[in-house]
């Protein structure tokens, strides 16, 4: 492969990783919907699963050469490199903007994640090969858990180290899961808007902690994902778009209590939202691992 094609391709996944962190930043959206509909998904799912840090333990008795080769086996460094870069840019420039017109245009903002949510089921749809009770009934019971899941009461818990490093560790495995967004999840923990705040005035140990628990989260779940795709993915497919069609519930309760004008707008920036994600997953191209 030369310059220029590692070049292209290094931009192409950077170019996703924007995307999944614009999206890991709004409730209601995962960023596993945008590594899904741009072709990455199970690519990224694998690499994750791969890590088993097997070189460690070269590394502590000084075998940097084991160590090295070790890592290069284990780590998906052409894929791990781009995305994190575009997912840390994408996280740090908007999370201003998005707490901005979360907290002003509320109805707005929710109608365009509806677009966003309703396009990536039917992407993620059109990926089912057959149709089958077994897939009905998956995707019936992923939409009524996302429906139950999305009415509930966000609880009022307080933002010490130990709960943002939990917070960290169940957001993260929402952001990898299309579906169910991470950043709503911390709405629930009654974490978003606090760790918003951390990364604008870069609290570091806050920062840390959560990145803690992410990554104990993400490594754990992503073999049963893995393991799930490898082994059940109609089934799994089709509960992943129950999943997506159930979250609709919170957007619909955020635009309902405004009046007839504002609906019609709302309705006109949701066929945006969804216009966007269907251009969006007629450029990419599939990643194959």
């Amino acid at each position: 492969m030369g310059y220029y094609d590692r070049l292209r391709g290094f931009l192409a996944i950077f170019l996703r990783g924007l995307f999944m962190g614009s999206a890991d930043v709004m409730p209601g959206v995962s960023g596993g919907t945008i590594a899904l509909i741009t072709g990455i998904y199970e690519r990224l799912v694998h690499a994750i699963s791969k890590i088993r840090f097997g070189f460690i333990k070269p590394l502590i008795t000084g075998d940097l050469v084991g160590a090295r080769k070790s890592l290069r086996e284990e780590v998906d460094f052409e894929l791990f490199v781009p995305l994190l870069a575009g997912i840390a840019c994408a996280i740090l420039t908007l999370s201003k903007v998005i707490l901005f017109f979360i907290t002003t245009y509320v109805a707005f903002t929710y109608a365009f994640f509806s677009g966003l949510i309703l396009a990536s089921a039917y992407v993620v749809y059109q990926k089912i090969d057959g149709f089958s009770l077994k897939n009905l009934a998956s995707g019936a019971l992923g939409l009524i858990f996302a429906y139950l899941f999305v009415g509930l009461n966000p609880i009022q818990a307080n933002h010490t180290l130990p709960v943002v490093f939990i917070s960290g560790f169940v957001a993260i495995c929402a952001m990898i899961l299309p579906g169910i967004s991470g950043a709503f999840l911390l709405l629930l923990l009654n974490q978003y808007e606090y760790m918003l705040g951390v990364l604008n005035r870069m609290a570091i140990v806050e920062i840390f902690t959560f990145l803690a628990g992410a990554a104990i989260g993400i490594m754990s779940f992503s073999r049963v994902l893995d393991y799930l795709l490898r082994n059940h993915e109609a089934v799994t497919m089709s509960f992943l778009v129950g999943l997506m069609i159930g979250t609709l519930r919170l957007p619909y309760n955020k635009i309902a209590m405004v009046d007839t004008t504002s609906i019609i707008i709302s309705v006109v920036i949701g066929i945006i939202g969804f216009a966007l994600v269907m251009i969006l997953e007629s450029r990419f191209d599939y990643i194959d691992y």
